[in-house]
């Protein structure tokens, strides 16, 4: 059952445990996750999109293990007219010039999928990373924030079943979002 979602209050509610299954990112026609949990919800995603070749930062690339440019997608994703989260997703060259993912519109599912169709499925677990820190200036500004405002930031790491790690996106949250997550207990 799709429990990702936003409520009456526009509280985002981003279950890690089940966003990102097919199921739920192409459901109805949906562009990725994030177009999904809105759409279910009765609200109006959009996300702009500017994607090119650049050079990752240090740590992405060191678990990228690339030299040189990566693909880069930078995205604002709105609910409406507000912006709710900056993502910026970092994929070597070759995996995405297989999946077909250097421009603006992916596809159902999104780049996920088209890396599953291009042989770089990344199974079924990603390993996200979650921080809160004080939002840069120009983040405060996207998001509508005050300056010194903190934001959460979720790094998620997709790899290959042998083991490569084929994207890093980087999420950057704005105000009213709560994350759901499923810890083992054996």
């Amino acid at each position: 059952m799709a429990s990702n979602r936003i409520d009456d209050t526009g509280v985002i509610l981003r279950d890690a445990r089940t966003r990102y299954t097919t199921d739920q990112r192409e459901e109805n026609d949906a562009r990725g996750a994030f177009d999904a949990e809105l759409r279910r919800s009765g609200r109006s995603p959009r996300t702009e999109v500017v994607v090119s070749r650049a050079a990752a930062p240090a740590d992405v690339a060191e678990l990228l293990d690339v030299d040189g440019d990566v693909v880069v997608r930078a995205r604002e994703m709105f609910d409406g007219d507000r912006v709710i989260q900056l993502v910026t997703t970092y994929v070597p060259v070759d995996v995405a010039e297989a999946a077909g993912i250097e421009q603006a519109d992916t596809g159902v599912g999104g780049i996920i999928s088209r890396m599953k169709e291009a042989g770089y499925d990344q199974g079924d677990t990603a390993t996200e990373d979650i921080e809160l820190r004080t939002a840069t200036s120009e983040e405060s500004n996207r998001l509508g924030l005050p300056e010194g405002a903190e934001v959460l930031t979720i790094n998620h790491i997709g790899v290959t079943a042998d083991g490569r790690v084929v994207e890093i996106t980087q999420h950057v949250l704005g105000k009213g979002w709560k994350l759901r997550y499923a810890a083992p207990l054996a």
